[in-house]
């Protein structure tokens, strides 16, 4: 099992451009769809998870699958396949580009690539969306939060506080007033 954790984030790190974002549809086919180590909503709940700690999305995400099937050595054997990918091509990139960065053709390359690399990171973001209940009614949240993370340039760790205060007093009060509420005309003391 370790060793199938191992490959299976290290195809997802080796074959993933863009990063973060770019990753999340890929690591949702493999991990919950292909392998099933996650139902949608674990994988819903890792996702928020991981966006809301330090480090690398796809990262984080890896520790929590390895954590949940295998414990600490299944988080280390993810970890490994999702991050030794990039480290490879990154020494590779050091050693043979090094003396060329300043190549016109490189540049070319690298500026072709950004294109392919918004779209990757679009496609991911479309589909939580959907699975997160998102649509027209609610996608206010999602954008005001933007907005004023980007307005303000206060971190969004306040706004994932604040959102979790909200659904937390939301489903405490106002739900359970809506309830109480039908049970009273219901004639349910």
């Amino acid at each position: 099992m370790y060793w199938k954790l191992f490959y299976t984030f290290f195809k997802i790190g080796a074959f993933t451009f863009g990063g973060g974002w770019a990753m999340i549809s890929i690591i949702e086919k493999e991990v919950v769809d292909k392998h099933k180590w996650l139902d949608k909503s674990e994988f819903l709940d890792a996702l928020a998870i991981s966006q809301s700690l330090p480090g690398i999305l796809a990262v984080n995400i890896s520790i929590l699958t390895g954590n949940k099937l295998k414990g600490v050595r299944g988080s280390i054997a993810a970890t490994l396949g999702t991050v030794l990918p990039s480290f490879i091509l990154i020494l590779l990139i050091a050693i043979f580009f090094a003396k060329s960065y300043n190549n016109p053709i490189i540049e070319r390359i690298f500026k072709g690539i950004r294109p392919a690399v918004v779209a990757l990171i679009i496609a991911p973001v479309l589909t939580t969306g959907k699975s997160a209940k998102i649509n027209k009614y609610n996608i206010w949240i999602p954008a005001s939060v933007a907005l004023l993370i980007w307005g303000t340039g206060l971190s969004p760790i306040y706004f994932v506080l604040a959102g979790g205060i909200g659904g937390i007093l939301y489903y405490r009060y106002i739900k359970c007033h809506f309830k109480n509420q039908g049970d009273k005309r219901d004639g349910v003391s």
